[in-house]
């Protein structure tokens, strides 16, 4: 496993996370403050491949600077509010998780044991159930 690799990666999905935060945030803003940008806000940043957030950036710093650096502003701010809980809660999560579906797992599995075990005690032969009754009968004398 390459941890640095993986870290890369994490990170990178991470900031592209927050900058979509950031363009959610600031188009709420905006609906308050100003349609019409807002209008032309939520239109640019559906049809931009907002999914990398820093090439998102860089085409909107083209066409309109002034929200590209309240994105940014933005989406360092939320970095900054929520990366030092991140840890914790990230672990905390797993952990529950896992632990939610192993018993989810182990339920269905013991669901799929005892139904298997039912159907086979549905296929005894009469006989056979009346011999695990003198069987039972006998032992306990």
């Amino acid at each position: 496993m390459d941890i640095k690799r993986s870290t890369k990666s994490i990170s990178s999905m991470l900031i592209n996370f927050l900058t979509y935060e950031a363009v959610k945030t600031v188009s709420e803003q905006l609906q308050e403050t100003d349609r019409l940008k807002a209008l032309w806000f939520n239109q640019f940043s559906t049809r931009e491949k907002i999914q990398n957030g820093e090439l998102y950036i860089k085409e909107l710093l083209e066409v309109h600077q002034d929200l590209a650096f309240r994105i940014m502003t933005v989406r360092e701010h939320l970095a900054n509010e929520i990366l030092d809980f991140l840890p914790e809660i990230t672990r905390t999560g797993l952990q529950q998780s896992n632990m939610q579906l192993r018993c989810q797992h182990l339920d269905r599995l013991m669901s799929v044991q005892a139904s298997e075990g039912y159907a086979e005690c549905e296929n005894l032969e009469p006989e056979a159930v009346v011999d695990l009754e003198s069987e039972s009968d006998r032992a306990s004398t």
